[in-house]
């Protein structure tokens, strides 16, 4: 039976990867995008700068319409430069970019260093690492990564380009992605629901703190330069929505591992002592949880501290009064972020417990 519900859901993930992937949202970027490859380089000097070095390359395209082709750059390259700090070398796999007119290629820039092979690597090693040591589970753990990354992908990001109500699809795309993902990894069973039910309790308690001390904070959004910059593309996008939808977003992986592993201990202490009551599964999902909470909250706290490490480094340098940091806007949305998100996996602990107990013991 558990077997036929797993196949059931697994199928009805793939219908909805399928349905969201044929879908299509936002316009397609004029410029043409295709790799090469450096056959040979030549260092004419100096630009005309003076500082710069001016290289003349030929490169061959491997990708696209053009592959096969040949072409000449000419490109700068600047040491530590935050724009011209690509040193052309031979071998080296270029991005190439043009403004295609028709069927001709037009001029072809220089626009980066392929760096993805590197990604793909490492996502074939932490797949086949997941079907060799995980087996059927691990197959189960990359359907639903595949499944989240569609959801975001093509529902979540797209919604909010609209300008459809950030929080609303935060929430929304949560209740898509931990369903399906928990029912699967788990089973149709008690401990899933219950990791559900914990799940949802964190993630909304994140929401709601973030969103009232965001109020009180009169935090904007703006604290970063792509909300910047979002506010002058040409749509209706809620920036300050944007901010609490990302921590609704980015404490959900979190308190979903803490629910799911709350519920699989008690479920795995029902298995072996079936007459345990609801007390003593409750106390022992109790203390599963204040093990796990520690480090899952340092978990969220580092996550997001880790990426504004530049930004410190430059107060510190600053050496600006504890009272101008703890005021700025940027600081005060990581701390939100980082507290909201933990304030929610703490709060899940317990009902996650008292649920899981709950219904195993219903399940007698």
């Amino acid at each position: 039976m558990k077997l036929k519900y797993d196949l059931a859901i697994i199928l009805l993930v793939i219908f909805v990867v399928v349905l969201f992937s044929n879908k299509s949202y936002g316009e397609e970027y004029q410029e043409v995008y295709f790799r090469g490859k450096v056959i040979q380089v030549d260092n004419l000097g100096s630009g005309e700068d003076g500082m710069s070095l001016e290289q003349k390359s030929q490169v061959l395209i491997t990708s696209g319409e053009y592959k096969g082709r040949k072409i000449e750059i000419n490109s700068l390259y600047k040491e530590n430069h935050p724009y011209m700090n690509l040193k052309v070398e031979e071998g080296m796999k270029v991005l190439l970019v043009t403004n295609e007119a028709d069927d001709e290629l037009g001029e072809v820039y220089l626009h980066d260093v392929i760096r993805d092979y590197g990604v793909y690597y490492l996502l074939v090693i932490f797949a086949l690492l997941l079907l060799i040591i995980g087996r059927g589970q691990g197959l189960k753990t990359i359907i639903t990564l595949v499944f989240t990354g569609i959801i975001i992908v093509k529902m979540m990001l797209p919604l909010l380009l609209q300008g459809k109500d950030p929080i609303f699809v935060a929430v929304m795309s949560a209740i898509v992605i931990i369903v399906p993902t928990l029912l699967i990894i788990g089973g149709f069973n008690s401990k899933s629901i219950a990791s559900i039910i914990g799940t949802g309790f964190g993630v909304i308690t994140s929401g709601i703190l973030a969103l009232w001390i965001g109020k009180i904070s009169y935090l904007t959004g703006f604290s970063s330069e792509e909300s910047k910059i979002l506010i002058y593309m040409d749509n209706n996008i809620n920036i300050r929505g944007l901010l609490f939808a990302g921590i609704i977003i980015g404490s959900l992986g979190a308190i979903t591992d803490v629910c799911m592993s709350i519920s699989s201990a008690i479920f795995e202490i029902k298995q072996l002592n079936k007459s345990l009551g609801y007390t003593e599964m409750f106390q022992a999902g109790l203390n599963v949880g204040r093990d796990i909470m520690g480090t899952m909250s340092n978990t969220l706290l580092l996550a997001y501290v880790g990426g504004s490490i530049p930004l410190l480094l430059v107060l510190l340098e600053a050496e600006l009064p504890w009272i101008r940091i703890i005021n700025m806007d940027v600081i005060v949305t990581e701390f939100v972020s980082g507290l909201a998100g933990s304030i929610g996996l703490i709060i899940a602990i317990p009902v996650t417990a008292f649920f899981a107990a709950v219904l195993m013991w219903l399940d007698n």
